[in-house]
């Protein structure tokens, strides 16, 4: 029996009444599927209820074989070893325990059929790129990209029938996001991958365009997906063209009717005063004139409001999805003031940094997962402590960082934009929260039941408002759960943007977007910094 995902009428609304879906139905068969939509249409929401992460208020979800799920904000307990997050320690302990010489029942039963489990274990690891990575490894000794190829090891190790991937490449750097893309190209059986990646979707059969509460499919990668709404949206508009003018015509036929009746109108009016003809013929005129007449203005009225039908349900099938308004703060930094100087430092990890910053430049900050690009953004923001050496920011400062763990999960987006501008209006604060598309009821949401992009969201309107406004901006990792169209207004605000900025990305065409003055990259044996002359 081939494997398979199946939604019958399903519903699901959050606790605040939200509904995100209403008899909702999908069916997707094996091969490799791309869900894509807006932030916020309600793809992670979707995958979450396919794992049972969350439980819908009605209806059905069939999932036929085993299934496996990766989120998209992975959560690992940082003193776990690496075998325990991929649930290989109990097979381990009882391998060891057998080589020991101890027969206990209880150690063949752990293993099982898995005596060959380190193989293959080691072989899935070499496949992502950790090849390094010890089994007896603490996960904190891993970097963030790591920890998200070390979850999806995880996932692939249990071999499952249905592969759900949520965001799999966020943090990743390229090496990575192409192994990441390798192993998806040659995956057998049902994988479901929500992604803004695009060139992990080019990997895919099918994309699942997930909008107002609809799956739409279309056959092919992200590219053909374009290249086939392309078509359609241009048909569309034709279409509301076409419409617009009929309900032109149909209402300049509406003005001409009533014309030619007013003046049957007046003629009539003009016969009955001048007294031509016997009063009951003339009252017998009259009468059929008026119900000609309403006969007549009703099927002109009536056509007019077919015509506006027709050109709503044309309007309805023309995409008008909302963009985030990202309006930095009105900051200047002047051509050679100090933004930045880190003198002799030693970061955490035992990197050796000198950098000075001054000026409105912008710093793209590249390099290998696990080189220590987070941990010096940390380092300049105080976070973490240097080793050694000395870190000066003389001017007011931002960060945005890689996991958004800056918002206070039990208050609301509003509440945390409050935090950080105590000096906002409650009307500041909802405005700026509207142009992140966060109105409502959703910027009263708890934050920590916000999706990833959302959530990002708030967190850069907590960032913006801030008060002081910030004059060094540091971003990490900025357009991971951004959907394409917002990844666009991000980096024409940054491009316009009059303060300095240091970011971190593995998005090199978003880099080169904001108009990178330098170019700085992490070694991968976390020894060296190297400025590099023009982008990669």
């Amino acid at each position: 029996m081939s494997s398979s995902i199946v939604c019958n009428d399903l519903c699901f609304a959050w606790p605040d009444g939200e509904v995100v879906f209403d008899r909702f139905t999908l069916a997707i068969s094996e091969g490799r599927t791309g869900l894509i939509g807006v932030n916020g249409s309600g793809k992670s929401t979707l995958l979450r209820l396919i794992s049972g992460e969350l439980a819908p208020d009605a209806g059905s979800i069939s999932v036929s074989g085993e299934l496996a799920y990766l989120p998209q904000n992975l959560s690992l307990a940082s003193e776990r070893r690496v075998d325990e997050v991929l649930g290989l320690a109990e097979v381990r302990a009882a391998l060891a325990a057998i080589e020991r010489g101890d027969a206990d029942e209880r150690h063949f039963a752990a293993v099982g059929d898995q005596w060959d489990v380190e193989e293959r274990t080691r072989a899935t690891l070499d496949q992502l790129g950790l090849a390094h990575v010890a089994l007896d490894a603490r996960a904190d000794e891993l970097s963030g990209g790591e920890l998200i190829l070390l979850g999806l090891a995880a996932q692939f190790l249990k071999q499952p029938d249905v592969l759900v991937l949520d965001e799999p490449t966020n943090n990743l750097d390229r090496r990575a996001r192409r192994l990441v893309g390798a192993a998806v190209r040659a995956w057998k059986g049902v994988l479901v991958l929500v992604s803004h990646d695009r060139e992990l979707l080019r990997h895919v059969d099918r994309i699942g365009d997930l909008r107002s509460g609809t799956v739409t499919f279309y056959g092919g990668n992200l590219e053909d997906y374009e290249a086939a709404v392309a078509v359609e949206q241009e048909a569309a508009e034709r279409t509301v063209r076409a419409a617009e003018s009929d309900l032109k015509r149909q209402k300049r036929e509406l003005v001409e009717a009533r014309t030619k009746l007013d003046r049957r109108a007046r003629y009539g009016r003009k016969q009955w005063e001048n007294k031509r003809e016997p009063k009951v013929r003339m009252r017998k005129r009259q009468e059929d004139a008026e119900i000609a007449a309403g006969k007549h203005r009703t099927m002109h009225l009536g056509k007019v409001a077919e015509a506006k039908d027709r050109l709503r349900e044309a309007a309805e099938t023309v995409r008008a999805d909302d963009e985030i308004r990202i309006d930095l703060p009105e900051t200047s930094v002047p051509s050679g003031k100090e933004v930045l100087t880190l003198s002799d430092v030693e970061l955490r990890n035992g990197l050796a940094v000198r950098m000075e910053l001054r000026g409105p430049e912008r710093i793209a900050l590249v390099g290998p997962n696990g080189s220590g690009k987070t941990t010096l953004l940390q380092t300049i923001t105080g976070a973490i402590q240097p080793r050694s050496g000395t870190v000066k920011v003389p001017v007011p400062v931002r960060w945005l960082p890689q996991r958004l763990d800056l918002l206070d999960d039990t208050l609301s987006a509003a509440q945390n934009v409050a935090r950080a501008a105590p000096s906002a209006s409650d009307n500041e604060i909802r405005a700026q929260l509207a142009r992140f598309l966060l109105r409502g009821s959703r910027a009263d949401q708890p934050a920590g039941s916000l999706s990833g992009g959302e959530r990002f969201r708030a967190t850069l309107a907590t960032l913006l408002l801030a008060d002081p406004a910030p004059q060094l901006l540091l971003l990490d990792e900025p357009t991971n759960n951004l959907d394409l169209a917002s990844v666009r207004q991000l980096s024409q605000a940054l491009a316009s943007y009059a303060g300095a900025l240091i970011v971190v990305s593995h998005d090199l065409s978003f880099l080169r977007s904001i108009g990178a003055t330098r170019w700085v990259r992490l070694g991968s044996t976390v020894d060296t910094v190297e400025e590099v002359s023009e982008s990669p």
